[in-house]
């Protein structure tokens, strides 16, 4: 089965406009901005804290923004943060909030009852590949070994992930399953706050096996402390190629989970034009490049009422994916 939801925007056209006036003629760029305060709606070391204190490291090493500042607010899987976000939406024009897939599974599940309709829409801005990750002494050398556990016994193949039972580790994991020909719906899934804890209890081995992005795996793999037995992209991603596609080892499973930023309802449209004006121009700096090279990102690019579309168009496939595999 291929699993491939995800459009990429991988090459972007550039030089772009990016002087916005907010006053008339001779007003400082858009793309200078003076701070920016990141909302992180999960735990220290998961996919989000990663995503926003990397664009906050190539904004302000590339002197695009003067100053980065970033707030971890975990709770209801990440419907804290965007409920918070809502509720004071006039103290916080300042801020960016990063989200990815999981606001679309979890408002089709009703984890929470707002949606991304209720914010004001920024940019898509990357997308990570989805991994399979094990310590670095299990017993399990490949995708492959960890179906055959699976299909000996599913019950004993406890795999964790980062998001709530039915959120998108979870949608990863019975998807996988399904391309290997197994049942999808019994996967023994675990859940924790964000990809840290998740990374702790795989070493500790309260799990055999970790659903997860791909860059929050890429460390770990690198200092030797686990191994990546399974990568969701068409070929070995540059920032780590001992990793194995699930494809290379016959499983037709491909996905990348996008990653961007929603504002506060009511943010001013010359403001948010800015916040836009200022990733785009991101992505043309040795600062960004060196991060997104330095995590396996894939360059996406989807502004304002294109992100709009995207998602839009995602919950539709999203939606009729979980009620395939009873997760609706």
């Amino acid at each position: 089965m291929s699993f491939r939801y995800i459009t990429k925007r991988a090459a972007l056209a550039f030089p772009v406009a990016l002087t916005i006036a907010f006053g008339g003629a001779g007003q400082a760029a858009a793309a200078d901005l003076e701070s920016i305060h990141f909302l992180i709606p999960g735990g220290a070391g998961g996919g989000w804290d990663g995503t926003a204190r990397g664009t906050g490291e190539a904004l302000t090493k590339a002197g695009i923004v003067g100053k980065a500042t970033y707030e971890n607010m975990s709770g209801g899987g990440g419907g804290k943060a965007i409920g918070y976000l809502i509720e004071n939406a006039a103290s916080n024009h300042g801020t960016l909030m990063v989200n990815s897939t999981p606001i679309v599974i979890r408002s089709l599940t009703k984890r929470f009852p707002q949606n991304f309709r209720d914010l004001t829409m920024i940019a898509g801005t990357i997308g990570d590949y989805a991994a399979f990750v094990v310590s670095k002494d299990s017993p399990l050398q490949s995708f492959k070994d960890l179906v055959a556990a699976y299909e000996k016994d599913p019950r004993s193949v406890a795999i964790g992930g980062g998001s709530v039972p039915g959120g998108m580790d979870h949608l990863v994991a019975s998807l996988a399953m399904e391309a290997a020909g197994a049942d999808p719906v019994k996967v023994k899934y675990i859940p924790y706050d964000a990809g840290g804890k998740a990374m702790a209890a795989l070493l500790s081995g309260e799990i055999k096996a970790l659903s997860t992005g791909f860059s929050e795996a890429v460390g770990m793999a690198k200092a030797g402390e686990v191994r990546i037995i399974g990568v969701t992209a068409l070929k070995r991603v540059d920032a780590y190629p001992d990793a194995p596609t699930l494809r290379e080892q016959g499983y037709d499973a491909e996905f990348v989970n996008w990653r961007g930023f929603f504002a506060a309802p009511g943010l001013p449209d010359g403001q948010r034009k800015a916040y836009i004006a200022a990733l785009e121009k991101m992505y043309t700096t040795d600062a960004w490049e060196a991060v997104r090279a330095r995590n396996g990102w894939v360059n996406i690019f989807n502004p304002g009422d294109e992100f709009t579309a995207f998602l839009e168009k995602q919950e539709k496939v999203i939606s009729a994916l979980m009620k395939k595999l009873g997760f609706l």
